[in-house]
């Protein structure tokens, strides 16, 4: 990060921010257009929060782009979102490249085309040996499916004798979740007035800070974003604990 960068950080800001990009097809049909115009737009958001989070302080970057209920969607607009992802990665994979962007992807790929699997596969692989953002993009996750996936590998490794069921504790159970190599997140935000986690990481948010915001997502600007993420700098976290 630049000097200049550097001095624009805001002190006690959130490391880890996680979001759940709503809004985006409200967005589409107040103007008029299909959804699916909405979830471009919001695509292109994702690029202006990114290249944000450097100065502001922000080293990981956690977003929900698709979810398990999701599935339930039209046909067309399931489809269209499928194709919006594997143009991103196309579009976007330079760019992440470029600028220092570590890419992940979370939750489960089982249903998920194997093309775009591939895709993905190359993503975190070109871009495993950045370090100056870590995106990570849950992509047909689910909190609840998460932890369900997570509690079968851990039964595994019981039946396979390589654990007992006296090892097991929460640190255990986390090293089993996508997020294993993540730390939780400090803030969540949600767009578009809707005051719900939507089953968005579940487990790792015990203790995250929330913030729902009224802005439909193609509208979130990286100035909304940084007053949000200093708004969190005066939050005063105890974890469970009494100040003395």
């Amino acid at each position: 990060m630049a000097a200049d960068a550097q001095d624009k950080t805001p002190k006690g800001g959130p490391e880890h921010v996680a979001i759940i990009m709503d809004g985006n097809g409200r967005w589409a049909q107040s103007r008029g257009r299909p959804r699916l115009f909405g979830h471009q737009a919001g695509a292109r958001r994702v690029r202006d929060i990114v290249e944000a989070c450097p100065d502001l302080g922000v080293k990981y970057l956690t977003i929900f782009a698709f979810s398990t209920e999701n599935w339930k969607r039209t046909q067309t607009e399931v489809s269209g979102l499928m194709a919006l992802f594997r143009r991103y990665i196309v579009r976007e994979a330079r760019a992440l490249l470029s600028q220092g962007v570590r890419v992940r992807f979370i939750g489960d790929r089982i249903r998920l085309d194997e093309k775009l699997v591939a895709m993905m596969d190359e993503l975190e692989l070109i871009t495993s040996h950045n370090d100056l953002v870590h995106l990570t993009v849950a992509l047909n996750y689910g909190g609840r499916d998460e932890v369900t996936r997570a509690a079968k590998r851990l039964a595994y490794e019981i039946e396979q004798g390589r654990l007992t069921h006296k090892d097991v504790d929460a640190e255990t159970l986390s090293r089993f979740l996508d997020t294993h190599v993540l730390p939780d997140p400090d803030l969540v935000i949600r767009t578009s007035g809707e005051a719900r986690i939507s089953n968005f990481l579940l487990w790792q948010s015990a203790y995250a800070e929330y913030e729902f915001v009224d802005t439909l997502w193609p509208d979130f600007t990286p100035e909304e974003f940084a007053r949000v993420c200093a708004s969190y700098a005066h939050r005063d976290r105890r974890f469970g604990a009494v100040k003395a």
